[in-house]
């Protein structure tokens, strides 16, 4: 589906030269041709139109000065800096440019008539004039010489099995007089054969081809030899052989003509000798001589001279032709036609090695051409017309139009063709976006012929129909027409160098104006044509275009591209420039592009596809070069991009890594654009999806979600790609557009939660708006089964331009399938309950729970139905589609949950349930009272709070039952719920539950239990047990405990609540309930509760008890406080010391390993056994193995183990988070007993003990003056800021670990609970100092 565009054309003409130009060559600097004449060697630069270095050959006498003389070869050897030349008397010359010396390295008497070197310039054979060859070295050392003419076929043989004779064997239709067929003659060759033998090498120069004209038969044959020259094979015989010959350089074929008794043919043949394929030239037999045929150095461009045969009275017109082949067609591409006068009569053609699509020419007159093609897909331009998708492919004198708007038709069939008077070369869209389907068509006699589309007057016979027509269908295409043809003269002077292909990059504006570019005077410049059709004069025969303007271009223009969007037209010069032409000014004018930062925009290489498109609302131009290099203004955002097309706010590429990406530019920035081109993206992307190896886009369809691709081949694939896809299905949805967005999901396995999740407000407010537009049963039903409860826009499809959907979501207080199915529902049920009633029943079916009871009464109710509609769905059809829904068994029992026996038989004859397992059960059922009935079905269906509600109804005759399903299964508090609070079975039930709660022991839940019932006795035990004991007494009054009971009672919980250290509690018990007030007033003191002991003495006058109890007691508690705080000081020196030294340890330990430099150095385990510097790696090691121990234990060994983490033994690890922890417990341990001292001292005092309160006062205030002094010292301001962000942990990297080291920081120990490194706090507002003792 591709064309080939002229990009540049250049060349010059050489006046100063002598005689005629016979052959030439390509020189080793750029632009340098090497012309051999009858006088010698001429080197030609396009730069000037002069000669810039000559050899003359007439003076040292190898060729005559009369100019009879003849060169038959010209070779530029680089490596041997000089030219090599052949001429017609037999000498081979080395001619240096430079010195201008001649040197004869060999000579043959016979003479020769060709010199061919192989493509790597280590050989060259030599055609003779006594019809042999000579194969040299590239020294001109002989290797062999062998006859042209040689009688066996060659080493490659075929090898006959002896298979019977041709006689006996099959001939298929033609039937067996074929066998009796005698073989045509040979014919000779043409008469304008030149006889000489034609030489062409194998690209990798393993093999050469000789074709030469065999002197028995006259006709000519292709010989094939390898490098040693031994003959490999020959040429089947082929009548009209001609002269032309041509190796295709990737080797598989040699391309020959061959005139037929009907019609001119070029011809390929293996290198076996045998023919394979052929295409027909566009001539009448005898009409064209092939002078010569040429492929260029990638084997996709065949160019062909050709030249008029009969001619009378003037010479003959000459023509280059360019072919390419596609899915096994061959194109005629570009036609160059030369013209008749002597001066322009080619000489030679070749194809550039270097530049693989530039062709040089060589005319008579001195006049040297080159022209520099690329391939080029011509598709419409714009976005929204009906025939953008159309491509034009030019054949001959043929446009093939393919419309994919409407079919795929795979080349080289077409939907449409037009038929042209001359060959065509250029095709151009009109850029206005309106006509984007109307086409402006340039062919080789500088003649523009416009097809429109619209109202023509009749059938247009130039126009006829492709694949699509012609069978008796009428064709649904429109056809374009032709409008006008109008002649383009652009030409200043008659004395221009020839150039068939003066105009290039052919542009039809959207106001109908043309644009070309053509050849300025100094050939490095260009002149912008800007073209406009007059009115039409009457008497002419063809309209002309009036040239408005000539805009001169400061350099040559190697691409133009007009935007239809933007309307921009830019231009690329060969200095890489890119120009803007402002067409639409009084005066168009030409400036340079500039990017939004003003810096004029130049491409870093040559690009030969351009195109303008906006990224985040900046008009930006693309360039892709033949390297796969692709720019975004003269950024480089990609390397391996192999085509590209811009679609709306799309822009889709195809990579070398064979995948097709899109990118949604609307909010995308070019450097985001780079990154997602350069990183690989998900293959689950939306972006991105495979295809095949070598794909190219060729067009993408507007309005649709095709994007068309063309295979290596030439076939053609058509790919929906996702983005595309799901961006034209939101265009659907926000234009309410269901049914088509709908059609396209299904189609494409789009998930259907999109219509909904896409703009959930717009779905709820237009869902008779849906159904009515889907109007299928069908298709509701699928978008129901689909439907799930999750935001498929924010998993499956996330929005390509990242703004997520500004629509708010729907409240979560309603699930999303539940708030659809009901919604329709409605929607349906309003509409058209009859018609919709499968799709009803889907949406009951659907929710979550689903309403399968409602969805069974349904169809109960079809069944009872009287008078059915004849649209209505009967009830078996609806029950028959509910079970496709659900599974049958569950059906079965939902359907059995309704308690309607019909509905339940009719559903189990559905299923694969055998009558005798069913029946009996539904009689036995038939036969129970009602509120049974049903309470048997639901404890069947495991439905039991249902079936308690049944059963409580059936009377006290079955409330046995009744309990022990309740025990069964824990329904309790339902139970409850079914008895009034004064009835005998509230009590049972209350009864059975209080049994349950003390056996899961919830004592005091089980007593509430039991109170409530009245049932006293369980609760008073409950109570006890639960050490309620206030409410364990109001149980004993409610059961009239005697005095003497409740005593005991009352005892007995005291000593529960003394093993309870509840001194107080039991004190009252006692002093209350059992009146021992000598035993509470001990229990008081035991409990050191000094004065409320105080208060029970002088309440029942035992002041005796003072003197014998309550002064030892607290002169007891004096000793013990003053024992336990000098046991805590001592401790709390001790571990203080021993921190120091451990931190003073760890520091040198520090320093030593900044010092050696290495973070994992071996002595750091030696520093870590040693000082309890570790690290995270190191722990690990360690206690990974213990803490997963520890980790199956109880929560109580848990804790110990804890406990145990941090061990105070010396030189362990975490022993300074061991001192830590213990000197933090200690300060807590002493703050702790600061207000039993407060109480103590007031008692002590109270008695007289002053100094034994004043000692006891003063060391509680040492032992805090020396902690509260001390605790700064320990928990230092480092360690606490680390305890905030520690060093190592899960947040700390490599590098922030490092860093901590490099600042000499310690290294702060690795902990579990971060509150040992906080330091303990000390309450100032207790007052607990009395100020008596001071």
């Amino acid at each position: 589906m591709r064309n080939l565009r002229l990009l540049r054309a250049g060349g010059c003409r050489a006046a100063a030269a002598t005689g005629t130009p016979l052959c030439f060559c390509l020189g080793t600097e750029p632009g340098a041709v090497l012309v051999g004449s009858q006088y010698g060697l001429v080197e030609l630069r396009p730069g000037g139109d002069s000669v810039s270095r000559e050899v003359s050959l007439t003076v040292d006498g190898f060729l005559p000065e009369d100019g009879s003389g003849c060169i038959v070869g010209v070779e530029d050897l680089p490596e041997q800096e000089s030219v090599c030349v052949a001429t017609a008397a037999g000498d081979i010359l080395l001619c240096n440019l430079s010195t201008e010396q001649v040197e004869c390295v060999g000579s043959v008497d016979s003479g020769l008539s060709v010199m061919s070197w192989s493509p790597d310039q280590e050989l060259v054979l030599l055609a003779t004039g006594q019809q042999t060859l000579i194969m040299m070295t590239r020294d001109f050392e002989p290797i062999t010489e062998k006859q042209i003419h040689q009688d066996e076929f060659g080493e490659g043989k075929f090898v006959a099995l002896g298979w019977g004779k041709k006689e006996t064997q099959f001939h298929g239709s033609e039937g067996k007089q074929a066998a009796h067929r005698k073989q045509t003659e040979v014919l000779p060759a043409s008469a304008w054969d030149d006889g000489r033998p034609r030489v062409t090498w194998r690209g990798d120069g393993q093999f050469v081809a000789v074709s030469a004209v065999c002197p028995e038969t006259g006709a000519r044959k292709v010989r094939v030899w390898s490098r040693e020259l031994v003959l490999q094979s020959t040429s089947e015989p082929i009548s009209g052989l001609e002269q032309a010959l041509s190796w295709k350089p990737s080797g598989n074929l040699i391309a020959s003509t061959q005139e037929k008794p009907n019609r001119h043919d070029v011809v390929f043949l293996e290198k076996n000798g045998l023919l394979h394929g052929e295409f027909t030239l566009p001539f009448q037999k005898g009409q064209v001589k092939v002078n010569e045929m040429l492929w260029n150095a990638d084997s996709t461009i065949l160019a062909i001279w050709l030249e008029d045969l009969k001619v009378e009275n003037s010479n003959p017109n000459t023509y280059v032709q360019l072919w390419t082949t596609g899915n096994y067609h061959w194109y005629l591409k570009q036609s160059l036609h030369f013209g008749s006068l002597e001066e322009n009569q080619l000489v030679s053609l070749l194809w550039d090695r270097e530049n693989l699509y530039r062709l040089h020419i060589l005319c008579q007159g001195w006049h040297y051409l080159f022209y520099d093609w690329h391939w080029t897909t011509d598709h419409g331009l714009g976005e929204n017309n009906q025939h953008v998708a159309n491509v034009a492919v030019i054949d001959g004198d043929k446009v093939l139009v393919t419309a994919f708007q409407h079919a795929v038709v795979p080349p080289p069939m077409c939907t449409y063709e037009l038929q042209l008077q001359q060959s065509v070369n250029q095709v151009a869209f009109h850029t206005d976006p309106k006509h984007s389907g109307d086409m402006a068509i340039l062919d080789a006699d500088n003649r523009i012929s416009v097809y429109r589309y619209g109202q023509s007057t009749g059938n247009d016979p130039s126009v006829k129909f492709g694949a699509v027509g012609g069978n008796g269908f009428k064709a649904a295409v429109e056809t374009p027409y032709l409008d006008k043809t109008y002649r383009v003269d652009v030409s200043t002077s008659s004395n221009e160098v020839m150039n068939p292909l003066g105009l290039r990059f052919l542009t039809w504006l959207p106001d109908d104006s043309f644009l070309v570019v053509g050849q300025g005077q100094p050939a490095a410049q260009s002149i912008l044509h800007h073209l406009t059709a007059v009115p039409h004069v009457a008497g002419t025969e063809e309209e002309c275009l009036n040239l408005r303007l000539s805009v001169p271009v400061d350099g040559e223009v190697i691409s133009l591209y007009c935007s239809p969007v933007t309307r921009t037209v830019a231009l690329q010069l060969t200095d890489r420039r890119i120009l803007k032409y402002l067409w639409e000014a009084s005066t168009p004018v030409l400036e340079p592009w500039r990017s939004s930062s003003s810096s004029a925009v130049q491409f870093p290489y040559h690009c030969v596809q351009t195109s303008i498109t906006r990224i985040s609302g900046e008009e930006v131009i693309l360039g892709l070069t033949d390297r796969c290099r692709f720019f975004v203004n003269d950024m480089e955002v990609a390397s391996n991009i192999t085509s590209f097309a811009t679609y709306n706010e799309f822009l889709l590429v195809t990579t070398t890594s064979h995948t097709c990406q899109c990118f949604c530019l609307k909010n995308l920035s070019v450097k985001a654009l780079q990154a997602s081109l350069s990183s690989a993206a998900a293959p689950s992307s939306e972006t991105l999806r495979k295809v095949e190896r070598g794909s190219r886009i060729v067009t993408v369809v507007p309005q649709d979600t095709k994007v068309v691709l063309q295979m290596p081949r030439g076939n053609l694939e058509t790919i929906h790609h996702r983005a595309l896809v799901l961006a034209q299905i939101r265009k659907w949805l926000d234009r309410l557009m269901f049914r088509e967005a709908f059609q396209c999901m299904r189609r494409l396995r789009i998930n259907l939660n999109l219509l909904y999740d896409h703009n959930p407000k717009a779905f709820l407010e237009n869902t008779e708006t849906f159904i009515r537009q889907i109007d299928s049963v069908n298709y509701i039903n699928l978008f129901f089964t689909e439907l799930k409860d999750e935001d498929f826009t924010k998993s499956m499809y996330p929005s390509l331009n990242g703004g997520s959907n500004s629509q708010p979501r729907q409240q979560p207080d309603q699930k999303k399938v539940n708030l659809i199915c009901d919604v329709m529902r409605v929607a349906m049920e309003h509409i058209d309950p009859q018609k919709y009633c499968l799709s009803i029943l889907t949406a009951h079916v659907k929710k979550s729970p689903p309403e399968l009871e409602i969805a069974l009464q349904k169809v109960h109710d079809l069944r009872e139905c009287v008078t059915p509609d004849v649209q209505a769905v009967s009830a078996e059809e609806a029950l028959k589609y509910l079970l496709f829904l659900v599974d049958v068994n569950e059906l079965y029992d939902y359907s059995l949950g309704t308690y309607d026996f019909d509905l339940v038989v009719m559903v189990a004859e559905k299923s694969q349930k055998d009558p005798k397992e069913y029946l009996p059960f539904l009689n036995a059922l038939r036969k129970m009272e009602t509120n049974y009935q049903r309470y048997t079905i639901d404890r069947h269906l495991k439905r039991y709070t249902k079936a308690l509600g049944h059963l409580s109804k059936c009377g006290p005759e079955h409330f046995s039952e009744f309990l022990n399903l309740v025990k069964d299964q824990n329904l309790y508090s339902e139970a409850l719920k079914l008895y009034p609070s004064s009835t005998q079975e509230y009590k049972d039930i209350s009864d059975a539950y209080g049994e349950y709660l003390i056996q899961k022991q919830l004592y005091e839940q089980a007593a509430l239990i039991f109170a409530r019932a009245g049932i006293f006795a369980k609760a008073l035990d409950a109570f006890q047990s639960s050490g309620s004991w206030q409410q364990a007494l109001c149980m004993a009054s409610h059961l009239g405990y005697t005095k003497d009971k409740l005593s005991s009672l009352a005892r007995s919980m005291a000593g529960k609540l003394v093993e309870q250290t509840k001194y107080a509690e039991a004190a009252i018990l006692l002093e209350q309930y059992t009146q021992d007030y000598e035993e509470a007033v001990l229990l008081l003191l035991e409990g050191a509760l000094w004065e409320e002991a105080l208060r029970l003495i002088h309440k029942y006058g035992r002041l005796d008890i003072l003197e014998t109890n309550l002064k030892p007691a607290i002169l007891e508690a004096q000793k013990s406080q003053l024992i336990f705080l000098d046991s805590q000081k001592t401790a709390f020196l001790r571990h203080k010391s021993r921190l120091q030294v451990v931190r003073e340890l760890k520091e040198k330990a520090c320093e030593n390993l900044q010092d050696s430099e290495v973070p994992n150095c071996p002595e750091l385990e030696l520093f870590s056994e040693t000082s309890s510097v570790v690290t995270a790696s190191d722990m690990n090691s360690k206690y990974t193995h213990s803490n997963s121990r520890i980790s199956a234990r109880s929560s109580k060994n848990r804790r110990k183990a804890e406990r145990k983490r941090y061990s105070l033994k010396e030189g362990s690890p975490f022993e300074d988070i061991a001192l830590l922890e213990v000197l933090g417990e200690s300060v807590r341990a002493v703050e702790a007993v600061k207000g039993e001292i407060h109480i103590l001292l007031k008692q002590l005092v109270l008695f007289d003990y002053d100094e034994q309160a004043g000692a006891l006062q003063q060391v509680l205030e040492e032992v805090l003056q020396l902690m509260e002094t001390s605790v700064p010292e320990i928990w230092t301001p480092d360690l606490q800021q680390s305890s905030v962000n520690l060093v190592l942990g899960p947040n700390s990297t490599a590098n922030s670990i490092m860093a901590a080291y490099q600042q000499k920081r310690m290294m702060p120990p690795v902990v579990q609970d971060p509150e040992v490194l906080t330091p303990p706090k000390f309450n100032k507002n207790v007052q607990w100092k009395l100020h008596l003792l001071q």
